[in-house]
């Protein structure tokens, strides 16, 4: 890969778009970071997040190092204009990567596909590992960017999968993850629902990527016995999560600074019995029951962003893709 201390390659939208890359590649590059920072060689330090008091905006900060790549990154994310429509917010993310061999700087790039497919890919592997024994029925709840490949993932990973239920009210959402669901699992039906509380109490699977917008809330006495249902954006309500027999976070820490919403009264969590890390690398177990209601916390760690990342720099960088910028002459 070659590099300059003088230059930073920028990777626009359009370049990472026309990079081809399968799900089950993607779920590979995920899961190796996860085992990476189990072993302790990767360092994924608690984001920063600043959101003023009227709640117009959020931004985050996030440094890490994958150990499985020798690469060192930072990610930032900024979203503006949080009460309004979807089509009236800006959403700005990037991610800035070094190879931590040589100390030369890889790539800056647009890090909106990269999330877009990192964290449907950790929802799969969570559900993987927590899922009930022969789970048969999924319900992804919203179609914003992160529910559209839910379900390709999920059959990535649970390919036994035979029922594959909808919430959402956006006709063009709704259509966009019927075309991903196509062009990923073609021939695979999916079922439309407007009774949420009879979809969730079928479900084996619940994610909940809505946006916060949603009048989706799905409660705890919705699920059946040995539901599994994963958070990423919105959709269910905090008694799924405190009333729980088991909590699997990708990170605890990360739960309470980004996970405020699902708080108790007094602002607590209930303790988190397991890390996918460490589930992943087989130090924890995400299930320990059959019929265990398990409650999965998706919260992005930036060494997943940059094992991706890099992987999107490996494949642009072959091409020629980019602009090279002479950002230190």
């Amino acid at each position: 890969m070659p590099q300059s201390d003088r230059t930073l390659r920028i990777l626009s939208t359009s370049d990472i778009a026309g990079l081809e890359i399968g799900l089950t590649d993607v779920v590979s590059v995920v899961e190796e970071a996860y085992r990476a920072l189990a072993d302790g060689s990767s360092v994924t330090p608690p984001k920063l997040t600043v959101k003023p008091d009227d709640g117009r905006s959020v931004a985050y900060a996030m440094l890490g190092r994958d150990g499985a790549r020798e690469v060192v990154a930072v990610k930032t994310s900024y979203k503006h204009g949080l009460k309004l429509d979807r089509d009236r917010q800006h959403y700005y993310t990037s991610l800035t990567l070094y190879d931590d061999t040589t100390g030369l700087p890889v790539a800056m790039m647009d890090c909106g596909r990269i999330g877009s497919l990192r964290t449907p890919a950790v929802s799969a592997l969570l559900a993987r590992e927590c899922a009930p024994p022969d789970a048969r029925t999924a319900l992804v709840v919203g179609t914003g960017t992160q529910g559209r490949l839910a379900l390709p993932f999920l059959l990535t990973t649970l390919p036994g999968l035979d029922r594959l239920l909808l919430s959402g009210t956006h006709p063009d959402g709704i259509r966009a993850v019927r075309e991903q669901l196509e062009t990923h699992a073609p021939g695979r039906e999916l079922e439309v629902v407007t009774d949420l509380r009879g979809a969730a109490a079928e479900a084996d699977i619940v994610l909940a990527t809505a946006g916060p917008a949603t009048p989706a809330a799905i409660e705890a006495d919705w699920l059946k016995p040995g539901a599994l249902t994963v958070l990423v954006g919105h959709g269910i309500q905090p008694s799924t999560l405190h009333r729980a027999d088991r909590v699997v976070a990708t990170s605890a820490a990360q739960m309470k600074v980004t996970g405020t919403d699902m708080a108790d009264a007094d602002g607590a969590f209930p303790d988190v019995h397991a890390e996918l890390p460490a589930v992943i690398a087989g130090r924890a177990r995400g299930r320990t029951d059959p019929a265990e209601r398990i409650f999965a916390y998706n919260s992005g760690l930036v060494v997943t962003d940059i094992a991706l990342g890099h992987r999107f720099a490996e494949l642009a960088i072959a091409q020629g893709l980019g602009t090279e910028v002479a950002l230190w002459q």
